[in-house]
């Protein structure tokens, strides 16, 4: 650990430490209770559901810890793991279809969820598992491993410290494990898409003389052909959670194995001078020998231990060791539908162990009260790879309706030693921060100041000997100011100022035939600026969110004139969002709001898009889901939902542009007993409508790929208790 990074981490726990004593003498300051809320900071204990059980009522703030939503001055849902089972959701994706602030889409060139908050990516490898980054597997998450989807919508480089990935300047996704919260034993078995079979069996007990210690199992797969025509998954998944809830230390460790392949996934497509008509939702252009592999194992303990009434230590560690092997051949499409593309081949290993420690400590001066938090952290990875290719002039595939299917192309170049690749990527990012949340007017205004220092640093080697090619290091400290004050009960206004950091760039030498004056400089990480208002309404039964923001991300940019590579390039992203939970009415239960955005990019390398919007950024994203319990037949739920996303932009100069999509899905399922045991039937259909529209363009900062939406599909599953 650096210097300034050793010294700023001393200073911030000498002063906890010294402040320890007086704290063991006052004792907890008396909390302040509006109706059910609680303010807890826990970096372990879950926050309580919500009306509905479809959310929670809070969720984790990064180095703040567990907060109640009515206390967290951004605007966050954390979505629940009976939600995500009563849906039959595959994945993290699948949970994120009912968030109106986020689309899901694919990684570039891969077959990797990527999503994206605010008009901003997230790779799926820069979500947290419980507060730890890269832990998680990188390509997908089984939504069996999960206990809730936590969406933290803007920047929060103070909060969780730069994402490994470079990404998370609209938002961040922590997924937290499974608990065991009492005697559970249940089997599903179920059938999807055309011949796809599922089973799983989740478990879970407690014991001792208090049921302080818990441990849960869920063991789950599935195979076979799914709704797209010749695409067959295979899935295999393992879950082991154990954790204990003493009376003044909590613990937890979880580990995981996930083994994930798809055969002749269907690609994302790349357009030429116009996007082509999409093709039946069901078929399938994919070439048959290719495929997408991977495995992964991965997991973390944390811990803290209430060190007095009002100073806690917390500590965590994971790690993820993974594999993943691909032959793909995602291809580019001209206005009639015609496509082209190569096979190229890959094989990623990856190595990485992620730990974060801290202190929290209450106090009181006079009429204010102290929640002081000093944290430091710290993620180390190695990546090792090697890819082969054939001819990259391409070959036709026939058209997207009727694709030629071929053996698999001759390699034609090779970089890096398939069978043992090199290291050829390793990322290690450290950083520490304090903070201060201050409590006024008996809870009901609080104000959060801090700052996070950070150091981020690439090493980049050569895929055929391992030599070292180039490197990257810089720092940064992020600010953050927040402020909450809750009127009412049921009220709580809040507003931000927040930051995120992206890796900046090495000045080339030459930018458009021009010779870079300060070539080989490193700039400071690109640091993205956020300023939000907005308004939190809780009935008890229901509740939502309104916000405003506003957010700067700069980018690479020239000057001509003095020629001076810098970051100098912008794009601002202006909304609204509105979110609503919970059930108003007695067996009516709702998820759903909207979201409206302006993306533009202010200055750009290219001064033609200066003034366009960004790629792949809609003006208006809508998402409606509701359930409801049919009174007369007890047990019996129907189930609805509308995702509608309007146009966007397909390439930067906006020449081009994906239509506006809507998609329905519905459900229902039945609970019942027999024999005496609880027993669950579910069906599910998701785009009722079987509508053939393109989904999302892009993802990757840049690209302008289409995603293809799913075709109909069926899902039925049954559940047995016992």
């Amino acid at each position: 650990m650096a210097r300034p990074i050793r010294l700023a981490c001393a200073v911030s726990l000498l002063a906890l430490s010294l402040a320890a004593p007086a704290l063991a003498q006052q004792g907890p300051a008396a909390p302040t209770e509006l109706g059910e809320i609680v303010v807890t900071g826990s970096q372990v204990n879950l926050t309580a559901p919500a009306a509905g059980g479809q959310v929670a009522r809070g969720g984790r703030v990064g180095l703040l810890g567990n907060l109640d939503m009515m206390d967290t001055p951004f605007s966050t849902t954390s979505y629940t793991e009976k939600l995500a089972r009563d849906q039959q959701a595959r994945g993290i994706g699948d949970v994120l279809q009912n968030d109106p602030t986020v689309r899901v889409t694919k990684g570039f060139g891969n077959f990797q969820e990527l999503y994206v908050i605010r008009g901003f990516p997230v790779y799926s490898d820069d979500m947290s598992y419980n507060g730890l980054y890269g832990v998680l597997p990188r390509q997908f998450v089984a939504a069996e491993l999960i206990e809730r989807v936590e969406v933290f919508r803007g920047a929060s480089a103070f909060l969780n410290g730069a994402a490994p990935g470079g990404t998370g300047v609209g938002g961040a996704f922590n997924l937290t494990p499974k608990r065991a919260n009492g005697p559970l034993t249940r089997l599903t078995a179920g059938v999807s898409g055309a011949d796809e079979i599922y089973a799983a069996a989740d478990l879970a007990r407690r014991f001792g003389d208090q049921d302080e210690s818990g441990a849960r199992l869920n063991v789950a797969g599935r195979g076979g052909e799914a709704s797209v025509e010749d695409q067959t998954n295979t899935l295999r998944v393992v879950g082991l959670n154990l954790d204990r809830r003493g009376e003044r230390a909590r613990f937890s460790a979880d580990l995981g194995w996930q083994d994930h392949r798809i055969d002749a996934p269907r690609p994302s497509v790349t357009p030429g001078a116009a996007i082509p008509e999409a093709p039946s939702a069901d078929r399938n252009f994919a070439q048959r020998w290719t495929y997408t592999d991977e495995e992964q194992l991965f997991g973390a303990v944390r811990g803290e231990f209430d060190i007095t009434d009002s100073v806690t230590a917390w500590a965590a560690f994971g790690g993820r060791q993974g594999e993943e092997d691909n032959s793909l051949a995602n291809p580019r499409a001209d206005a009639a539908g015609a496509i082209r593309g190569y096979r190229f081949d890959n094989i990623r290993k990856d190595t990485v162990w992620s730990g974060d420690v801290g202190l929290r400590a209450d106090l009181t001066t006079g009429p204010v009260g102290h929640r002081l938090v000093a944290s430091a952290s710290q993620i180390q990875s190695k990546s090792r790879n090697a890819w082969a290719g054939s001819n990259f002039a391409g070959y036709s595939f026939g058209t997207l309706t009727d694709p030629i299917l071929s053996p698999a192309p001759t390699i034609a170049s090779v970089s890096g030693d398939l069978s043992d690749p090199k290291v050829t990527e390793r990322v290690k990012n450290t950083s520490v921060a304090v903070a201060d949340r201050l409590s006024f007017l008996d809870g009901r205004l609080l104000a959060t100041v801090g700052v996070r220092y950070q150091e981020i640093e690439t090493k980049s080697y050569a895929y055929a000997d391992g030599a070292f090619g180039s490197g990257y290091a810089s720092e940064a400290a992020t600010p953050a100011f927040a402020l909450v004050y809750k009127p009412s009960d049921r009220v709580s206004l809040y507003a931000n100022y927040a930051e995120a950091l992206t890796p900046g760039r090495v000045a080339p030498a030459v930018v458009n035939g021009a010779a870079v004056a300060n070539a080989g400089e490193v700039l400071s990480p690109f640091r993205a600026e956020q300023a939000e208002v907005g308004a939190k309404y809780d009935a008890g039964t229901f509740g939502g969110t309104l916000s405003l923001f506003r957010t700067t991300l700069p980018s690479a940019f020239f000057d001509p004139a003095s020629r001076v590579y810098s970051d100098g390039g912008e794009q601002e992203n202006r909304g609204v969002e509105l979110t609503v939970y919970g059930e108003p009415i007695d067996g009516l239960r709702l998820i759903g709001g909207a979201t409206w955005l302006n993306a533009e990019v202010k200055r750009s390398l290219t001064a033609a898009n200066e003034g366009k919007s960004a790629i792949g950024v809609p003006e208006v994203q809508t998402n409606l889901n509701v359930e409801w319990d049919v009174p007369r037949l007890s047990g019996l739920t129907l189930e609805g939902r509308v995702v509608h996303t309007s146009a966007q932009a397909a390439n930067a100069a906006n020449t081009l542009e994906l239509d506006a999509w809507t998609r329905f899905d519905a459900g229902v399922r039945y609970a019942f007993e027999a024999g005496g045991r609880p027993l669950t039937v579910r069906a599910r259909v998701e785009n009722v409508a079987d509508e053939d529209q393109w989904v999302a363009v892009g993802g990757y900062p840049g690209s302008n790929y289409l995603t293809l939406g799913a075709p109909r599909t069926l899902s039925l599953s049954i559940s047995a208790e016992f």
